[in-house]
């Protein structure tokens, strides 16, 4: 509603000839004020010279909606909308005729989304920060194609580079340990358990005829059992990616002595020191940087380019990378990169997420108990459940630091806002399985209390909520409205019965309750929650 009456005002100041958008329309914190109000004649009043109750007034003579039953000007200025109900008692029908496509729009039709996220080098575990940036990710994805969109969600692989080397050496080291031969670590290698867990696997199994393979064996047998588990914990967080694409067949299919001419010919690199640098303090970054050094080498930026150029090669007109906030110095990197190219640097759009602590009883936890290391994600998927995890992780905003409270996570009780919400889906599960058959009614008129109208307004909103969310590309807008809508629903059951002996009564408080489950499913749908049917 807040949509529609924020339009009226704008057509109302259309006939007026007044072009004017900063139009806020809220509601007001006293019912007396109405249903909704706006401040718009105040803030006219210094473009308009003129009294603002003059202003408000003319403004309210050009409104027609049929949804509001009166309009009240009150000083200094303030334009109170006093709605009918019948919007509300025909989104009820709306709801139950739309189900599972409730609250889905065209916002976003014929855009084609890349959402990359996650993408942890397939050298260990995933931690936490890949759990906030995978919620973010997936959930973005599916608010996207529920506005729309056609979206892939994909995981860059790294597995090119130093990092990957000293994969293989590392396990190479741990694999000649077992045979009692000579080994060593190397400089920045891998001392996790699943480095160790896979030599083990290769001793037992082929003992000790690996020891002539080269290192490239070592590196692929680490990239194929690591990556293996990546995706598999991944599939149990309820992410499962389009796409894996690899950083080597990037290099391998990409022609990067074109891609660097054509960023030379439009006047963007220059030879310093043996090497070639990328103007890209003139592409807004704070200083210049060496795309091939003086050995020949290239550096770790010319893949990421070459990456993001394939990726707009394949057809996708709006890029998302979901990165940590360490990588805040790369983003006008990239972005010029892209702009040196000939491409329009906006259509890449990074998201930065900022560092998650994992606290319990208002104490920071750093350590694993099982393996002394950082907490990885498999072992809060298995401490607090996937909707918990799910959840939590969506329910800030991505650049805002987050504590993740396990106590709160796993408690059975109100204070705990994933509990809070399946209670109310569960209880109406259970209510709606026990009920006479859903019917047809003519009108609502046991629905005339305020707890009712609460829940009717939360129902409504919806539409716009999702709407929102995806402009703004914000997923905890979803979360923090489906916490809203469960409570609203918890008052309303408090302060009535549902099924009672008048049978009109029952039908369309009924209808009232499969329209809210129909919307927390939905909502809970796109934060990647499935709610419970029992309890």
């Amino acid at each position: 509603m807040i949509e529609k009456l924020t339009n009226n005002i704008k057509e109302s100041l259309k006939k007026l000839d007044i072009d004017f958008n900063d139009i806020l329309v809220e509601r007001p914190s006293k019912k007396e004020n109405g249903d909704y109000a706006s401040n718009i004649a105040l803030k006219l009043t210094k473009l308009l010279k003129e009294d603002p109750m003059k202003i408000a007034e003319k403004i309210k003579n050009n409104i027609n909606n049929d949804c509001i039953e009166k309009i009240e000007i009150v000083k200094p200025g303030f334009i109170n909308f006093f709605l009918n109900k019948k919007y509300l008692y025909e989104n009820i029908d709306e709801v139950i005729k739309l189900g599972s496509d409730y609250g889905r729009n065209n916002l976003c039709e014929g855009k084609n989304y890349n959402v990359e996220f996650v993408s942890a080098n397939p050298t260990g575990i995933l931690h936490l920060g890949n759990a906030r940036g995978g919620a973010y990710g997936d959930s973005l994805a599916r608010i996207l194609r529920f506005s729309g969109a056609k979206v892939t969600e994909e995981y860059y692989v790294n597995d090119a580079g130093n990092q990957i080397n000293n994969l293989g050496l590392s396990i190479q080291a741990r694999y000649f340990e077992l045979l009692n031969r000579e080994s060593h670590m190397p400089e920045n290698g891998y001392y996790g358990k699943e480095i160790i867990a896979i030599a083990k696997n290769l001793y037992e199994k082929y003992q000790d005829t690996l020891v002539d393979k080269d290192i490239e064996f070592y590196k692929e047998i680490g990239i194929n059992e690591l990556l293996g588990k990546i995706k598999k914990v991944l599939k149990d967080y309820r992410i499962n990616f389009d796409v894996y694409t690899s950083e080597r067949s990037i290099i391998a299919n990409t022609n990067m002595k074109s891609m660097l001419d054509t960023m030379g010919k439009n006047g963007y690199t220059y030879k310093k020191d043996g090497a070639l640098w990328l103007k890209s303090s003139e592409l807004g970054d704070s200083k210049d940087h060496v795309l091939i050094k003086n050995d020949g080498l290239y550096t770790y930026l010319v893949p990421d380019i070459a990456y993001h150029v394939n990726k707009i090669k394949r057809g996708f007109t709006n890029l998302i990378d979901v990165l940590g906030t360490d990588h805040h110095g790369y983003v006008a990197r990239l972005k010029g990169s892209l702009q040196a190219l000939g491409y329009d640097r906006n259509i890449l759009d990074v998201k930065l997420l900022q560092l998650v602590r994992l606290v319990k009883d208002n104490v920071e936890v750093k350590m694993s108990k099982r393996s002394g290391n950082a907490v990885s994600l498999q072992e809060l998927l298995e401490e607090v459940g996937i909707n918990a995890t799910r959840y939590f992780f969506t329910m800030r905003s991505l650049d805002t630091q987050m504590d993740f409270d396990l106590e709160m996570a796993k408690k059975t009780s109100n204070e705990n806002p994933v509990y809070y919400i399946s209670y109310a889906y569960a209880r109406i599960c259970t209510i709606l399985a026990k009920a006479p058959t859903l019917e047809n009614v003519a009108e609502y008129l046991s629905l005339n209390d305020e707890y009712a109208y609460n829940v009717l307004e939360k129902v409504y909103e919806f539409p716009n909520v999702v709407k929102q969310a995806s402009l703004k590309q914000l997923p905890h807008l979803i979360t923090n409205y489906v916490y809203d809508l469960a409570n609203s629903f918890h008052i309303y059951y408090s302060k009535n019965r549902i099924i009672t002996d008048n049978k009109a009564e029952t039908m369309e408080r009924l209808r009232l309750i499969t329209a809210v489950k129909i919307t927390l499913k939905n909502a809970l749908d796109l934060i990647g929650v499935i709610p419970p049917e029992k309890m």
